[in-house]
């Protein structure tokens, strides 16, 4: 539940610092940039303003995505293969990315338990890495299948879906609940000044909560769908589903290794169980290997 809680609270912590700037802003020109006072809502406004706040906070954390994930992770790049381990990294990734068609993405390693994660803003300069558990409990095919996978997630657009998706999420979360607040505040409590009262940003500050875990859910279902989509993209580049399957099969008896929120959506595997299921980014290995065995027959 920490990590869902988390999520939530960073991804809204974006959104309160930009609104607070565009308040600053708007206070010191005489702006209303939400169109909300005390006894006027203007709706059109409102929505601008959600727009701007909800997209600007995602596209923020896409903009710096991989240098936080390699900051985050410690992950080292590879510019200059010092084993043989790392050129055949290099190379697979390369073969990957060019039955793609995508640029070659950085290439990087770093220590932890077996996980492997893609990022980046652009198609043609991503970033691909991989855990050095990984490398160390799976077999050549195996990882050769996560690297494709990791591609696929690259060579789909999936960092930039995710991305809008997270902002029109955003949008709704910030208009609605301004919306709900104003009629809490001037309908049911029946503030009559010239300015919101507390029932409206008590309401507000409830609701963003409320209304941010169910966005979390949706967002967490559009990213399981990706999931099936990158892992038909590897049985794709490898010419068959197998080597996928049998990565996936593996990683099934390991405890998947964590990864930093910034990155946690683009690895390759987590363990949801329960309700927290409905906040996971990956769906249950079962399902992603009987949708391989089906698409292989």
């Amino acid at each position: 539940m920490k990590r869902i809680a988390l999520f939530v609270l960073t991804n809204l912590a974006i959104i309160v610092v930009l609104m607070l700037f565009l308040n600053i802003i708007g206070a010191v020109f005489g702006i209303n940039f939400a169109g909300i006072s005390g006894r006027q809502l203007d709706l059109g406004a409102l929505a601008v303003f959600a727009l701007v706040i909800g997209f600007a906070g995602s596209f923020l954390s896409l903009a710096i995505s991989k240098p936080v994930a390699k900051w985050s992770t410690g992950a080292r790049v590879i510019d200059r293969p010092a084993n043989a381990m790392e050129s055949w990294l290099v190379e697979t990734v390369r073969a990957h990315a060019q039955k793609a068609g995508i640029g070659m993405p950085e290439v990087a390693v770093y220590d932890g338990a077996p996980n492997a994660f893609a990022t980046g803003a652009r198609k043609n300069s991503a970033l691909v890495a991989v855990s050095t558990g990984l490398l160390q409990s799976m077999s050549k095919e195996e990882v050769d299948a996560v690297l494709g996978h990791e591609v696929a997630h690259v060579a789909n657009g999936d960092m930039v879906t995710m991305t809008l998706i997270q902002g029109v999420m955003n949008t709704f979360v910030i208009f609605l609940s301004r919306v709900i607040g104003w009629v809490i505040d001037r309908m049911i409590l029946k503030n009559e000044s010239d300015a919101p009262g507390i029932g409206y940003w008590v309401s507000v500050i409830v609701l963003d909560i409320a209304l941010g875990f169910l966005a979390a859910i949706i967002v967490a279902w559009f990213s399981r769908q990706r999931e099936f989509r990158a892992d038909a993209g590897a049985a794709a580049y490898m010419g068959s589903p197998r080597p996928m399957i049998n990565a996936l099969a593996r990683l099934g008896g390991m405890e998947p290794g964590e990864l930093p929120q910034q990155v946690r959506n683009m690895g390759i595997n987590s363990r949801p169980s329960g309700l927290l299921a409905l906040f996971s980014s990956h769906p249950p290995i079962e399902d992603r290997i009987r949708a391989l065995q089906a698409a292989g027959r």
